[in-house]
């Protein structure tokens, strides 16, 4: 039976006697543990803050908007537009039960909005309470969001983009205030929670003012909806709902289910898995990138035990001569490539562990870090580099270890 206490002391005795070597051979372990246990770090620190920044629009929507056909129907020609109608959402909501939130949108653009003697040209928004949770529409404290007393009694009020806020009003707190739309006053009942939104397909939504639909088709008489976000509640349905959207408004409006340009649907949970699946490969190459440093580092393991059993071959002859096995002397050596592994890579995850620390203390402009994120060494991160490490000791360990194992006693002995 091996006896560990053992080893560990042999494993001393050649260190001082190799000094230079292992030493060596331990920082260069350690850097490549810092090498991939930092990239690793980066690379999910943004892959993080990517996929936050991507549900700023909205996580597991669709967006439809009315599109023109281009297959005859029952009698009916190719290139009618098919427009959408505030009446759509509840019809679609009826019909397809996987949906959890269907609403539409109208938006308006140049409308003058003033305050005081503050006079902008901006992007009006008609919106329904839905969007608070489809289209993170989070109303920051003090605030609330549109409401269906809103919709109902089609309500003159307003809920503003953070960005727009600060034009508008600056430092000032606009909850309760009057502004104008068009002439017509509206009272500001919350603004948006500060968010990044990567993507969208009618702007930023920090530079918007939303209002009720009802009220927003009573005020501008808009007779079409300039589009509709749903979203299902099974993200997994989402190409089901979106062939059920086809079926639905094909029944009502007329028109092939199978014509595809009758309507454009954008599924955005689609384009974030894809998306998922690229930080992902980045993530995977980072990976192999610190991964050739850390093999580097293996083969300085390697040589050290070679040197070593041949060093220790009188000494390994010995040992076999009075009734050690040979699968003695190889996990023997196998655990000292283990241990010399171990050293180097724990003090490579202790220093990368504090630069990371010391990393999210830096000040940084806001704005770098809403895109890259900070470095985060989480605990899969460690999990992985661990395991290289382990498998990069037994292999490095593992060959000098069948060596030494190989030895033959008698000429063992001879040895000087």
């Amino acid at each position: 039976m091996i006896n560990f206490a053992t080893v560990y002391n042999v494993f001393i005795r050649d260190f001082h006697k190799q000094k230079k070597r292992i030493t060596l051979t331990l920082l260069a372990l350690g850097w490549g543990t810092i090498s991939i246990m930092l990239l690793l770090g980066f690379g999910e620190g943004l892959h993080t803050q990517l996929s936050i920044n991507q549900k700023g629009m909205g996580d597991e929507i669709s967006i439809l908007w009315g599109g023109q056909t281009t297959i005859p129907f029952k009698g009916l020609g190719k290139g009618r537009h098919i427009h959408l109608f505030k009446e759509d959402p509840a019809y679609l909501k009826k019909r397809i039960p996987e949906l959890r939130y269907i609403a539409g949108e109208y938006h308006r653009w140049g409308a003058a909005v003033k305050y005081g003697d503050k006079i902008l040209s901006e992007h009006i928004n008609g919106i329904a309470p839905e969007f608070e949770m489809m289209r993170a529409h989070i109303p920051m404290m003090g605030g609330r969001m549109i409401n269906e007393l809103d919709m109902q009694l089609k309500r003159r009020v307003a809920f503003l983009g953070d960005g727009f806020k600060e034009r508008l009003f600056g430092d000032e707190d606009p909850i309760g205030k009057q502004i104008f739309i068009n002439g017509m006053p509206f009272m500001v009942i919350g603004v948006m929670q500060e968010k990044m939104q990567m993507s969208s397909y009618s702007g930023s939504d920090e530079d918007k003012v939303s209002i009720p639909a009802t009220t927003f088709q009573t005020v501008f008489g808009d007779r079409y909806l300039d589009n509709i976000v749903y979203q299902p509640w099974d993200v997994d349905n989402m190409k089901s709902v979106e062939r059920q959207v086809y079926e639905a408004m094909g029944v009502r409006y007329k028109f092939d289910p199978n014509d595809e340009r009758a309507l454009q649907i954008w599924d955005t949970a689609e384009g974030a898995r894809e998306f998922n699946n690229m930080l992902t490969g980045i993530n995977i190459f980072l990976g192999f990138i610190g991964s050739l440093t850390l093999l580097i580092a293996g083969v300085g393991v390697a040589n050290i035990m070679y040197v070593s059993i041949k060093e220790r071959t009188r000494e390994i002859g010995i040992k076999m001569a009075v009734g050690a096995r040979r699968s003695y002397i190889l996990f023997q050596f196998l655990i000292e490539a283990l241990l010399i592994t171990f050293f180097g890579g724990l003090g490579g995850m202790s220093i990368s562990y504090i630069l990371t620390e010391a990393f999210k203390r830096i000040p940084i402009e806001s704005e770098v870090l809403d895109f890259m994120g900070r470095p985060t060494i989480s605990l899969e991160i460690g999990l992985i580099v661990v395991s290289i490490l382990g498998i990069m000791g037994i292999i490095s360990g593992l060959f000098p270890a069948m060596k030494a194992a190989s030895v033959n006693p008698v000429e063992s002995l001879r040895h000087e």
